[in-house]
């Protein structure tokens, strides 16, 4: 089964049962810039007047998406974030438990350094991903990531294990299954309208861009 036909009731189900057991037992870099967060949490880049509003459903563990981030995100940073045309949010969508610990220390980051820890992450998934990687313990790499945050590692465990930020991660996921019928990452979401899902290569996306620039 691929990423894209995870589902989120289905990861919900197996958190529920892996935590009997625990778990925890088992861009160069390209400038996000600082972002911004918005009053209701959203992480967001760009003008919030910008003509054009895409959401982008992600996770930290999907290959797809740290594809995306590397490769194609700094274009559409730099051509039509930066520039004012398209207003972008950020929302992680969670196939696997260490997404939840990935956007738990995300968030306890200060805000100006989210998005560079989001992207280091999805540059160096070999180093704590356990899909596809062989990695002995996942949460102890993880931690080890947020150190090269500046994360100190108790506290790092803290953010990991806020049980608040954890229900907010899972609900953020459940909400965009309602809302948009999301499925799998990355999943796209311009100006309301759930556009494509999986591999979206460059010039498709500009193309979306483009044409409802010129309406």
């Amino acid at each position: 089964m691929s990423r894209n036909q995870i589902m989120l009731g289905a990861f919900v189900a197996a958190l529920i049962a892996l935590a009997g057991i625990g778990w925890y037992a088992m861009r160069g870099t390209v400038s996000h810039g600082g972002g911004q967060v918005s009053a209701t949490g959203e992480h967001t880049l760009g003008s919030p007047t910008a003509p054009i509003r895409i959401v982008e459903y992600a996770s930290p563990m999907c290959p797809i998406c740290a594809a995306f981030n590397n490769n194609e995100f700094p274009r559409l940073k730099s051509e039509y974030i930066d520039t004012g045309k398209v207003f972008y949010t950020f929302r992680v969508f969670p196939i696997g438990a260490p997404d939840i610990a990935v956007e738990g220390i995300a968030r306890c980051l200060p805000q100006d350094r989210y998005f560079a820890f989001t992207d280091m992450m999805y540059r160096n998934q070999d180093k704590w991903d356990p899909d596809g990687h062989a990695i002995a313990d996942v949460r102890a790499a993880i931690i080890a990531m947020a150190a090269k945050a500046g994360l100190p590692a108790d506290a790092a465990a803290r953010c990991i294990e806020d049980k608040a930020a954890q229900q907010r991660t899972v609900q953020v996921g459940k909400d965009a299954q309602a809302q948009y019928g999301v499925a799998g990452t990355p999943t796209f979401v311009i100006d309301g309208e759930p556009v494509y899902s999986g591999e979206y290569p460059w010039d498709l996306l500009k193309d979306q861009l483009d044409r409802r620039l010129a309406k």
